[in-house]
């Protein structure tokens, strides 16, 4: 298959999307002066998924130039054009901080998007003090804890959290799945964008446990059900999964 062309207008619009990269990069540090040590401000490049860091100002989840995007990150990818800004919602990292966040999509001339800037605030001492006051009032209830997201330079280790908390969720082990509820898996995984990352096949294959072979053969089986209600009959010629190896093994 021949190689696909690239047009004058692919190159317009690659220099378009670097132009708006670079100039949105000192934005970053005048948002990050202004709030002080508890912000951090990160914006991205969707098309390196892989290190979609551009720039980061400040240091709230630990980020660094070339380093890869978090799971909010990869859910936005799986959106491409439909995604839409999320602002001012919470969530934590790994080691407990809590996290008050806002991403704001990037697009060029033609609506595409391409990006994100990225706000993220420490609100952990103010939660703190807010459930200290509370208890010391004697009213309300803690609030809800909002959920744990991975952040890293890693991507590996962001793709692992994701199933990890999939398989946590569902309390059962691939081998306790019908073939309905895998297909319903992946298909979860696909829509939080986890395949839009190069070698995340495999890698979800060796954590779940199972071949290579029978992860593509369940994320073909759930792109072509995608639209498909979700108590439809599973396709009668879908072998079951035979091939497995050890959780944590190599496929």
């Amino acid at each position: 298959m021949p190689a696909a062309r690239i047009t004058h207008g692919d190159r317009a619009l690659e220099a378009e999307r670097d132009a708006i990269l670079a100039a949105l990069a000192p934005v970053t540090e005048g948002i990050a002066a202004t709030f002080g040590p508890v912000c951090e401000v990160v914006l991205h490049d969707y098309r390196h998924p892989e290190g979609s860091v551009a720039a980061v100002a400040g240091s709230v989840t630990g980020r660094t130039v070339g380093g890869a995007m978090s799971e909010i990150g990869m859910r936005m990818l799986a959106r491409g054009d439909r995604a839409a800004d999320e602002l001012n919602y919470l969530t934590r990292t790994g080691d407990g901080t809590m996290v008050k966040s806002s991403t704001m999509v990037l697009r060029d001339s033609t609506g595409a998007v391409f990006g994100a800037l990225c706000v993220n605030v420490d609100v952990t001492a103010v939660g703190q003090a807010h459930t200290l006051l509370g208890a010391l009032a004697g009213i309300g209830a803690a609030p809800a804890q909002p959920p744990t997201t991975t952040f890293g330079d890693d991507i590996d280790s962001v793709v692992e959290a994701i199933v990890d908390a999939h398989r946590l969720r569902q309390h059962r082990s691939w081998a306790e799945l019908d073939r309905a509820e895998r297909v319903r898996l992946f298909r979860d995984l696909d829509a939080r964008g986890v395949f839009a990352v190069r070698r995340a096949v495999e890698q979800v294959a060796s954590r779940l446990g199972i071949s290579r072979a029978s992860a593509y053969h369940y994320l073909s089986r759930a792109r072509a059900t995608a639209d498909a209600p979700a108590d439809a009959p599973t396709d009668p010629t879908d072998a079951a999964d035979t091939t497995t190896t050890p959780p944590g093994g190599t496929a």
